[in-house]
């Protein structure tokens, strides 16, 4: 921290913009992480303090409130503790997020604008910056697919764990027998990574196709092929931006992206999880599922990891997430500590 504190006093600093708010970043999450523990240790304090003041003046209500405060600071302190797992390589980068719908047409397409909007108000929970890249609308309703960049502490770390198949199970408002369907979506994750980051990238490996940007954006959106699509031959990973102005800024955000991805892969050939990544990417189904939303005919959210489950399906499609992402991170990192 000391380190750090003094490069950021240095009249330098700024001389290179990128290295400067990537220092001042590491420092505040530092500085906020020290915080936290600070805050603990005070509170902790002043609990037995208030235990032991309780118990000389035989006051069972000071007691009583001591012994609150110690309960819930053991909450803060599991969480404190979380919070030191994200140690990965990339663990406090900013974050891609990619939904795409299943088979099944409208349903599935309007399932994964449900999870693209859960996303977005769980960014907005965590006060991250929430960016939209790119978006295929759906035949009708919904989505087809949907880029979202998440720019903040540790955004990569937390949306790690929400990579898979999610499956929904509702009554279906698009059908008029009012039967129950069952929807697929997948949700893939990649860090922003630094330019400084090294990553194995061709031209020759690299298709571009440029098509007309969809949606808001006005007339020149409309009127020009400003839109661009990379396809990486080798891995077959595809990457979109449309939301740029210029078909120059397009290319740019999906190189980085690409390269977000390319790294993701990397890290999950490091953790030995390749096979099932792929399978994430080309299998929505059942096969890959790692949460189960149910609304019909009973209200159930329930981590097929971690046995997590919640009857608030509302508060979970509003973002509150959290249970979720924590229990699947902790488990993460517990196994790679057992292997």
């Amino acid at each position: 921290m000391a380190e750090l504190e003094a490069a950021a006093e240095s009249p330098d600093l700024w001389n290179d913009p990128e290295a400067a708010q990537k220092l001042m970043r590491e420092k505040s999450r530092l500085e906020v992480s020290m915080n936290g523990i600070t805050t603990l240790e005070r509170e902790l304090s002043d609990a037995l303090m208030l235990i032991e003041l309780g118990e000389a003046e035989n006051d069972a209500a000071t007691v009583a409130e001591g012994e609150a405060q110690l309960n819930a600071l053991k909450t803060a302190a599991a969480r404190q503790e979380l919070q030191t797992l994200l140690s990965g390589e990339a663990d406090h980068s900013d974050a891609y997020l990619e939904v795409n719908s299943g088979a099944g047409g409208t349903e599935s397409q309007d399932w994964a604008e449900m999870l693209m909007r859960m996303y977005t108000r769980w960014g907005e929970r965590r006060k991250l910056k929430v960016s939209l890249i790119d978006q295929v609308d759906g035949d009708g309703a919904g989505i087809k697919s949907a880029t979202l960049e998440f720019s903040g502490p540790d955004a990569y770390g937390w949306l790690k764990t929400e990579a898979g198949v999610h499956r929904l199970v509702r009554i279906s408002p698009f059908d008029a027998n009012a039967r129950r369907h069952t929807s697929f979506a997948s949700v893939l994750v990649s860090p922003v990574i630094d330019d400084d980051v090294e990553v194995h990238l061709e031209e020759k490996d690299i298709r571009v196709d440029t098509y007309r940007a969809g949606g808001a954006g006005g007339q020149h959106v409309n009127k020009t092929d400003s839109a661009v699509r990379m396809t990486h031959v080798p891995t077959g990973i595809i990457v979109a931006s449309q939301q740029e102005r210029s078909q120059i800024q397009n290319r740019a955000r999906c190189m980085k992206i690409l390269r977000a991805k390319l790294f993701e892969l990397e890290l999950q050939k490091r953790e030995a999880n390749i096979a099932s990544y792929q399978a994430e990417k080309t299998e929505i189904g059942w096969g890959r599922q790692i949460r189960s939303y149910v609304l019909q005919p009973y209200q159930m959210v329930k981590d097929l990891r971690t046995n997590i489950e919640t009857s608030d399906t509302q508060g979970v499609l509003d973002g509150d997430l959290d249970q979720f992402m924590e229990g699947a991170l902790a488990e993460r990192v517990g196994n790679k500590k057992a292997s």
